[in-house]
């Protein structure tokens, strides 16, 4: 028997679009199941092998648990904001606007024609305002919160407003900058609108700071640690260099412990929650000052174990140390 593949294959895909057959439902019975890839860059001229290699074993088990009763949400979008979309309107001398748009069609048209079970009707495209705006949002719910260490949790900025008018900074509990400098509310009622507003950045959950990061002339843009090969960047192969730059950085070390702690309520391989647990790298020790002979300078070193501090011999400083 022939097995007439673009005849069959376009009547059921046709079928599904047209009946929504793997649209999640938003009121049901089922118990619910989430399967979420991870959404492509639209910054080429198609789909390559990568792309059905991971989507082929999560569309396996997005079927299978339908099959099984469960109310399974399996989505897909683009990844279309950023760097890629951004080098290959470079390369091909085109808007961003209109590459992304035309990739876009030829990827939905490919990954239809592979027969996923996708609900297309909640596709994202991280490039669109009603997608990016939540972004900003998060960003501004972070801004404008601090970490109480009291509570262990973060709260309105404006809770901590309210401490500063009625008894100061003197027993506020946060996580923050080191530099604090106590101040009662008489003092805080005196500073001008700037002085507050650089005090609450002391403790914002975001806050801005000189950091080292890896920077691109070429592409104009800070690039993380897995966007550099062998000296330069994936993309386009342009050199990269070491440079201090304000930054806007977040206290996530504030919730080291409970990322810790949760790691005991999913159900993940070990080894998974192992590489978790040295990525968040939490550890606890002391900082010792060390005195630099014939110097005003010193130098402070945190270490694990204080204990074997009369050993130490030498020290090195790290290359982006203010010393050096």
């Amino acid at each position: 028997m022939q097995y007439n593949f673009n005849e069959i294959e376009a009547k059921w895909q046709k079928y599904w679009a047209e009946n929504q057959t793997f649209k999640a439902e938003n009121n049901s019975e089922k118990e619910k199941f989430y399967v979420l890839d991870m959404f492509p860059y639209p910054s080429g001229a198609g789909l390559h092998v990568g792309h059905p290699l991971g989507y082929i074993a999560s569309d396996i088990y997005a079927r299978y648990k339908r099959h099984k009763g469960f109310n399974v949400l399996h989505p897909q979008g683009y990844d279309s904001f950023g760097l890629p979309a951004e080098q290959y309107a470079i390369q091909t001398g085109q808007h961003p606007a209109i590459t992304t748009a035309a990739n876009i069609k030829t990827y939905r048209r490919q990954l239809d024609q592979l027969g996923f079970s996708f609900d297309w009707s909640r596709e994202v495209r991280t490039s669109s305002p009603e997608y990016y705006k939540w972004t900003q949002w998060i960003f501004i719910q972070i801004f404008n919160s601090w970490y109480n260490t009291d509570t262990d949790k973060a709260e309105d900025i404006d809770t901590l407003i309210s401490v500063f008018e009625a008894k100061g900074n003197a027993n506020v509990n946060a996580v923050c900058d080191d530099d604090i400098v106590i101040f009662s509310a008489e003092d805080w009622t005196n500073f001008s609108i700037v002085e507050k507003q650089e005090i609450l950045l002391k403790y914002r959950l975001t806050y801005l700071a000189d950091t080292e990061v890896n920077w691109c002339p070429a592409l104009g843009t800070v690039l993380a640690n897995d966007e550099i090969v062998n000296g330069v960047s994936e993309r386009g192969g342009h050199p990269v260099v070491r440079k201090k730059m304000t930054q806007w950085s977040m206290r996530i070390s504030a919730y080291a412990q409970r990322l810790l702690d949760g790691l005991d309520k999913i159900d993940w391989p070990q080894p998974l929650k192992d590489s978790q647990t040295n990525w968040i790298g939490r550890s606890q020790g002391a900082s010792a000052i060390f005195n630099v002979k014939d110097h005003d300078e010193k130098i402070e070193v945190f270490t694990t174990r204080p204990d074997t501090i009369f050993g130490v011999s030498f020290m090195t400083l790290a290359p982006e140390h203010e010393l050096v």
